[in-house]
């Protein structure tokens, strides 16, 4: 797969990790809006191990555990590394719930997935909690660190980050 021809719209690969679909809701969130901006755009979960190569610009989410972005994830970064680093990378975290948000601040393994990546930029996203889909130890977990059930997503701020997003590669695009 290679990158968009000259005059073809900038293509977005958007590589995503989750466990209940919630931070896939985000991620298919940002698509609709950079389609919308004229962007050609693919959605792939992680697992697929999708090859950033074809792509003009890459966007890669995960869900936050414990404080920690999913291991594919992180695999995910740190294997394809050297070919995200030679284009426009952004980042997405999910799962802070409740108000005040919970856990506060960006992940604990931000600068290693950051150096891995050369990310341009990083926004956590709040999370979702519906404790009836979760499983026995992410309920208990939940309950001791006193997370909130409850949808916490803005998305007003995420479509306004995937509109800076389509701005910025629109600009790219046209020097």
């Amino acid at each position: 797969m290679a990158a968009a021809p000259e005059n073809s719209p900038p293509r977005v690969l958007i590589v995503v990790a989750g466990r209940h679909g919630a931070t896939r809701e985000i991620a298919d969130a940002i698509a609709d809006v950079l389609t919308g901006a004229g962007l050609e755009v693919d959605v792939e979960d992680v697992g697929g191990a999708p090859d950033p190569g074809g792509y003009d610009a890459v966007i890669v989410g995960s869900a936050v555990y414990y404080g920690r972005w999913l291991a594919p994830a992180r695999a995910f970064v740190v294997a394809r590394g050297p070919s995200l680093a030679g284009r426009p990378v952004w980042l997405f975290s999910s799962g802070p719930v409740g108000d005040p948000p919970k856990p506060e601040g960006a992940p604990a393994d931000l600068d290693v997935i950051r150096d891995a990546t050369g990310a341009l930029e990083h926004v956590v996203f709040g999370g979702r909690i519906d404790r009836s889909g979760l499983g026995m130890r992410e309920r208990a977990v939940t309950r001791v660190v006193g997370a909130a059930d409850g949808d916490f997503r803005d998305w007003e701020e995420i479509g306004s980050w995937a509109a800076g997003i389509a701005d910025a590669l629109g600009a790219a695009s046209e020097s």
